[in-house]
C-alpha cells in the first residue's frame, strides 16, 4: 500500500486515464477528492471508487472546472477542510483542443485549449502550494505528453500548452526545492481514450493523412495500457521518489522504476528535461 494514509486531489478523474490513476490511488491506500465538470459522470466514478475503497478510505466528487480560478481555489480549499491535508495533487484535466492548419481554425477554440490545459495546472499549483509549503512535503503530477517533446502539426494548441506545462513544472520544481515538494510532468503514452476518438473522428483532412494513420494503428493495437502510466503516477506519489523532480517521465519508454538507484545524478542532471539544442551537441563546430 504505497500510498496508505496519504490525501489526493486528481482532476479531470472522472473517465479514462484520470479514472485509472484514481482507482491505482485507491488500491494503494489513498484517499481521494476527484473533480469533473460532469456531475453524473462524477457520481458513476465516485462510486466505481468507493467499491474498491476501504473503511478508512475517503473518496469525495466536487463538480469543477479547474480551469476557472475560483473554481480551482474552492476545489482545492473544500478539499483540505474534508480531509484536513493533502499530500498529492495529480493535474490531470485537459483537451486537444481544435485540428488543423493554424490559419484555419478557431481562434477562441484555440486560446480555449491553453486555458484548460495550461491555465488549469496554473491555477491548481497557485492555490495548493502554500498548503504544501506550510506541510514542507508534496508531491504535484502534471500531465504532459509527446506534445511536447516534437512538432504536433494540425493540433497545435495542444502542443503548445503540453510544452508550456513541461516548463512550468521545471521551473516551480525550482521555486519549490526548499520545501521538498516533487513536481513532475509525465507523458503516458498513446492511450486509447476519448482523445484518440477525436482524432479519429476528426479525419485525415484536419489532422493530416500521417496523423490519421498512426491514430488508427493505435486504435486498431490497442494503444499504451492506462495501467501504466497510472502505476508512473502511483510511482512519482510515494516516497519511492523522492528527490526526484522537475522532470518530463515518458510511462512506457524511461526506466523510472529503477529512478531510485540513479537518484543524485538525476537530481543534478538535466535529463528528462526540455532544453535548447546547439551545434556542439551534435559534435558540430560553426563559425559565429
Amino acid at each position: 500500500m504505497k500510498l496508505s494514509g496519504r490525501n489526493a486531489i486528481i482532476t479531470g478523474a472522472t473517465r479514462g486515464f484520470g479514472l485509472e490513476i484514481a482507482k491505482k490511488f485507491v488500491e494503494e491506500g489513498a484517499s481521494l477528492i476527484i473533480c469533473g465538470r460532469d456531475s453524473n459522470q462524477l457520481d458513476k466514478a465516485v462510486e466505481l471508487l468507493l467499491s474498491h475503497s476501504s473503511s478508512e478510505q475517503t473518496i469525495v466528487g466536487l463538480t469543477a472546472d479547474v480551469s476557472n480560478e475560483q473554481n480551482a481555489k474552492i476545489l482545492i480549499n473544500t478539499s483540505i477542510q474534508k480531509l484536513n491535508r493533502i499530500d498529492i495533487l495529480v493535474n490531470n484535466a485537459g483537451v486537444y483542443g481544435p485540428k488543423g492548419l493554424i490559419e484555419e481554425i478557431n481562434s477562441e477554440e484555440w486560446i480555449s485549449a491553453i486555458h484548460i490545459n495550461l491555465f488549469s495546472v496554473f491555477f491548481m499549483c497557485k492555490w495548493i502550494l502554500p498548503h504544501m509549503k506550510k506541510n514542507n512535503s508534496g508531491k504535484i503530477i502534471n500531465l504532459s505528453g509527446g506534445g511536447a517533446t516534437a512538432p504536433l502539426p494540425r493540433i497545435s494548441a495542444y502542443a503548445a500548452s503540453k510544452a508550456a506545462v513541461v516548463r512550468l513544472t521545471e521551473t516551480l520544481s525550482e521555486e519549490c526545492k526548499e520545501y521538498y515538494i516533487d513536481i513532475n510532468a509525465i507523458a503516458p503514452g498513446a492511450l486509447n481514450t476519448r482523445l484518440l476518438d477525436e482524432v479519429l473522428e476528426s479525419g485525415p483532412e484536419k489532422v493530416g493523412k500521417d496523423f490519421f494513420e498512426k491514430a488508427m494503428k493505435q486504435k486498431s493495437d490497442g494503444g499504451t495500457p492506462l495501467d501504466l502510466g497510472a502505476s508512473l503516477c502511483v510511482y512519482l506519489a510515494s516516497s519511492e521518489s523522492n528527490g526526484i523532480s522537475g522532470k518530463l517521465i515518458s510511462a512506457p519508454w524511461d526506466p523510472w522504476r529503477n529512478f531510485a538507484n540513479y537518484r543524485e545524478e538525476l537530481k543534478n542532471s538535466d535529463i528528462y528535461t526540455l532544453r535548447r539544442i546547439v551545434e556542439k551537441d551534435r559534435g558540430k563546430k560553426w563559425e559565429n
